[in-house]
């Protein structure tokens, strides 16, 4: 059992965006199961932003769990809200903004593509 705060680090000017993160990642591409790249919760501060920014062949996916942002993915910007389910796909170039008031919670997963094989 691990407990949430021992995994917290902070980012600051993540993927060239503004403020600070409270990034906490449960896995990583070397201790995660295979396919899985990373699992984080990330906490976006008012006035903080996800630079624009793409991953080559891995498909990233946010669930926003809490708060409202304005979110970019390729030429579009649309506002998500909580209960939001937001795919990017490899090689898109999307990033996140929040504007609001409140903290924004995003459970944020990468899957890397599985090479030498189907999957199991």
């Amino acid at each position: 059992m691990t407990n949430l705060e021992s995994l917290m680090r902070t980012s600051v000017g993540d993927h060239d965006g503004v403020g600070e993160l409270r990034v906490y990642r449960a896995y990583d591409r070397a201790a995660a199961p295979a396919g899985v790249a990373f699992i984080d919760l990330v906490v976006v501060p008012p006035g903080s932003s996800i630079g624009l920014h793409r991953h080559g062949d891995d498909q990233e996916t946010y669930v926003l769990l809490r708060g409202e942002a304005t979110m970019r993915r390729g030429a579009a910007e649309f506002r998500v809200r909580a209960g939001d389910l937001v795919v990017n796909p490899p090689h898109g170039v999307h990033g996140l903004v929040n504007d609001s008031s409140d903290d924004v919670h995003l459970l944020v997963f990468e899957i890397a593509p599985i090479t030498g094989g189907t999957p199991s």
